[in-house]
């Protein structure tokens, strides 16, 4: 991924010119004339505000100003974002679990199985869906640009850790993976320039199978966890 104008997602060798320490000069854009990327002089809150707003040239700076691979080593970088997402992702399932009166040892399975088998299903429907309606091709740099996309949007995800201070009804759950949807959805449009309602699709396909896949890992654990108690109470 190269620089590119935050306005207009025209490509762009460079975003500033430093003349000393402190001193530089932002470039301007050479197709709509315009500052390529301003929020180089803004605060870090105007930015994450912004990615709250959904604006696309919030997005463009982190994904392509920031998360470049011109100035940045991604050597581990998806190793540690995918750990994060995935300790983010078993906060939610043990945040519900705990609420009901199961065991310690069947809590942790339970949140083992979603956080493994939701997430590769989740994975696999979103660059099938990519593939087929934003007519995609994923080749390794593209794989690597798109799973970086999906695990730097779902950001929203780390509000869960005041779940863990306060108490909070679970559907609040439900507003953050929403939000975190939508999110998916502008990054991905930002990064492929397809249209918005094609990317939503297929981040709500993506989600909606997670969803399902989670459903009948909990049935059917159940059901293995009925069977055990009948056989045990049968051989006592």
């Amino acid at each position: 991924m190269g620089y590119q104008c935050v306005r207009c997602s025209f490509p762009i060798k460079s975003l500033y010119v430093q003349y000393s320490p402190g001193n530089i000069r932002l470039m301007k854009c050479e197709k709509c004339k315009a500052v390529a990327d301003e929020y180089i002089e803004c605060e870090i809150m105007i930015l994450m505000i912004d990615l709250m707003l959904h604006k696309q040239k919030a997005y463009r700076h982190l994904l392509y100003n920031v998360l470049n691979q011109q100035t940045l080593k991604f050597e581990g970088l998806h190793w540690k974002l995918a750990i994060i997402y995935f300790i983010f992702d078993a906060c939610i399932h043990l945040y519900v679990e705990a609420r009901n009166s199961s065991s310690l040892v069947s809590t942790c399975c339970k949140v083992f199985m979603y956080v493994v088998f939701g997430n590769i299903m989740f994975l696999l429907t979103f660059f099938i869906m990519v593939k087929i309606f934003l007519n995609a091709s994923i080749n390794i740099s593209r794989f690597n640009d798109l799973l970086l996309t999906i695990m730097i949007s779902c950001y929203f995800k780390i509000f869960l850790i005041a779940m863990m201070v306060w108490e909070f009804p679970t559907s609040v759950i439900f507003i953050i993976e929403l939000f975190c949807l939508s999110s998916n959805a502008v990054a991905l449009n930002v990064m492929t320039e397809s249209s918005m309602s094609r990317c939503v699709w297929a981040c709500f396909g993506a989600y909606a199978v997670k969803l399902f896949v989670t459903q009948v890992l909990d049935l059917r654990f159940l059901e293995q966890l009925i069977k055990g108690w009948i056989q045990m109470s049968s051989s006592s």
